[in-house]
């Protein structure tokens, strides 16, 4: 793809609109009477010029928030707050967005810059400024070459590009991703990974949301990651945060592969799995408390631990994966399932081998039993107002 011109990259003319988004309590119900809660009082921030990726299963709410920005759905309480405006009530044509979805929605009957001028003349543009604007866009995301083609000649990835190309003609302040690259082959998608990462640099005042249920995709672009379950915010922070040190069991299974062990926590420091003492920092957990042991399966290593004060767990195999750099090995420790990924074994274990594995004590989070369903904050039920936005909102953003 053509690197884009430094004049492309940094449009000048007319200002960006406001950027950031502030979810203030926002809830969506569907039904007569609201009985079907989609969205329940989320109470998040986007920054201005941040990713934030919205991950979560199907049914999340993910999607129902992000439409909500756009315009699509009405909370039945709450505010949606774009720029610092309040925009609840505004339609969408007036929010000064610009939207991406999964399916492209480019029309087949014209070419590429009737697509991506289409949104200009909706917005009425100035007729004068339309085809700069559009060969500016299409030289963004290095589609100028095609201007004069028709979807239909273009391959998927391509048509992503003009549709991200239109949406960021109108020079919206926030930019909604829906699934964007979820139609997308998988070397497409990686490609088009570093592609939306190029974006982002190169229009740094631009927030923009990303809803996707694909966890690579929200641990490559966002500056943080809002985890949702059941139309609740469970978790938010860094990838890093959340990845490294999870505050929930959904978090730890849902944000990278985890292996979650039940555990109490020992009198004389670390904690105690199926009968025996494993060395593991326990903050201020309270001696003999039930919690849960998150070790991620790479962190898993083969043989007894190196270091004295390492731990060891042994296992019986019951499945072999072949990844191609890894093998992915299932085991069963105390009726307990554990994964590894192991590199570089010249032979695989045959299926019932005993086999140990060591991980060092600071490859392990301790997640304390007792978070409250919905909020993955580990704020008590009944905590006073605001206290769960402050724990939403707050962290620092990585570079």
């Amino acid at each position: 793809m053509p690197t884009p011109s430094a004049a492309a990259a940094a449009p000048s003319a007319a200002p960006r609109p406001a950027s950031g988004i502030r979810f203030d309590r926002v809830t969506v119900a569907h039904g007569r009477r609201g009985e079907h809660t989609v969205l329940d009082s989320l109470d998040l921030t986007v920054e201005p010029g941040e990713v934030m990726a919205l991950l979560g299963p199907s049914g999340s709410g993910k999607t129902t928030a992000l439409r909500a920005v756009a315009g699509f759905v009405r909370p039945v309480s709450g505010r949606v707050l774009i720029g610092g405006r309040d925009v609840t009530a505004l339609p969408p044509y007036k929010r000064g967005i610009g939207m991406v979805v999964q399916q492209y929605a480019l029309f087949p009957h014209m070419k590429v810059a009737e697509n991506v001028a289409f949104g200009l003349k909706a917005h009425k543009a100035p007729r004068a400024e339309i085809p700069g604007r559009v060969a500016e866009a299409l030289e963004l995301v290095g589609m100028a070459a095609y201007a004069d083609r028709h979807p239909r000649e273009l391959s998927g990835g391509q048509q992503q590009r003009v549709a991200i190309a239109r949406a960021l003609a109108i020079r919206p302040g926030v930019l909604l991703l829906d699934e964007p690259l979820s139609a997308l082959d998988a070397q497409l998608r990686s490609g088009m990974l570093t592609e939306l990462a190029r974006l982002h640099r190169e229009l740094p005042d631009v927030s923009i949301l990303y809803v996707t249920h694909d966890q690579v995709e929200a641990l490559t672009l966002a500056d943080r990651i809002a985890v949702l379950e059941s139309a609740r915010l469970r978790e938010c922070g860094t990838p890093q945060a959340l990845y490294r040190s999870p505050r929930t069991e959904f978090t730890a299974s849902f944000v990278g592969t985890a292996n979650l062990l039940p555990v109490t926590v020992r009198h004389d420091g670390g904690v105690e799995f199926a009968g025996r003492p494993l060395a593991v920092p326990t903050g201020d957990a309270t001696p003999g408390a039930t919690a849960t042991l998150c070790v991620r399966p790479h962190l898993l290593g083969l043989g007894a631990a190196p270091d004295p004060h390492g731990n060891t767990l042994r296992g019986t195999v019951t499945e072999v994966q072949w990844r191609g750099a890894t093998h992915r090995l299932y085991l069963t420790v105390d009726g307990h399932r554990v994964l590894a990924d192991l590199r570089e074994l010249r032979e695989t274990p045959p299926l019932g081998t005993e086999l140990t594995l060591h991980f060092a004590p600071e490859d392990a989070v301790l997640i304390p039993a007792g978070i409250q369903p919905g909020t993955g904050t580990g704020i008590p039920a009944g905590a006073p107002a605001g206290t769960l936005a402050a724990a939403a909102d707050g962290g620092p953003r990585h570079a």
